[in-house]
């Protein structure tokens, strides 16, 4: 895997990030909708409750919707062609046992035949990951593994 595979990574990553986006604000405008639909019956009770309801859902995708915006705009600070020494936020990191990008939690991602785990730098792999150089051992979850290369 090299830089050109790292810009495809991080453009595919994106996407993921912007159909999330697209996806909670739709649920969103959609709870918001009908928490402002909920017709007044004779039970007021059931009125209130069907827009507290609404409310609550439309708060769960109104964060669900900052989280994507937010690792989108870590993804944005990410220099494609930049390599480093170091693993750092923005580094795809390859191991003895897997690849790492270091920089936003998307999980595992297929790429080209190759399946790298997008983690944040908080993560337990990630905070293992920081500040090592290639060549450099590490212990993860008990298994004993070495940092092979960093784009």
């Amino acid at each position: 895997m090299n830089m050109t595979l790292k810009t495809q990574l991080i453009g595919h990553l994106k996407g993921l990030l912007d159909e999330r986006m697209a996806v909670a604000w739709a649920a969103m405008d959609a709870a918001q909708a009908s928490a402002n639909e909920a017709s007044k019956s004779s039970a007021g009770d059931k009125y209130e409750t069907a827009r507290a309801m609404g409310q609550l859902d439309r708060n769960m995708h109104a964060r669900q919707y900052e989280q994507a915006r937010q690792e989108r705009a870590v993804l944005e600070r990410v220099s494609e062609n930049e390599a480093t020494k170091r693993v750092a936020v923005g580094t795809l990191v390859k191991t003895t046992s897997s690849w790492y990008f270091i920089a936003v939690s998307v999980g595992a991602v297929a790429l080209e035949g190759t399946t790298v785990l997008a983690v944040s730098a908080a993560s337990p792999v990630g905070q293992v990951l920081i500040g090592k150089q290639a060549g450099e051992p590490f212990l993860f979850q008990g298994k004993k593994q070495q940092i092979e290369s960093i784009y």
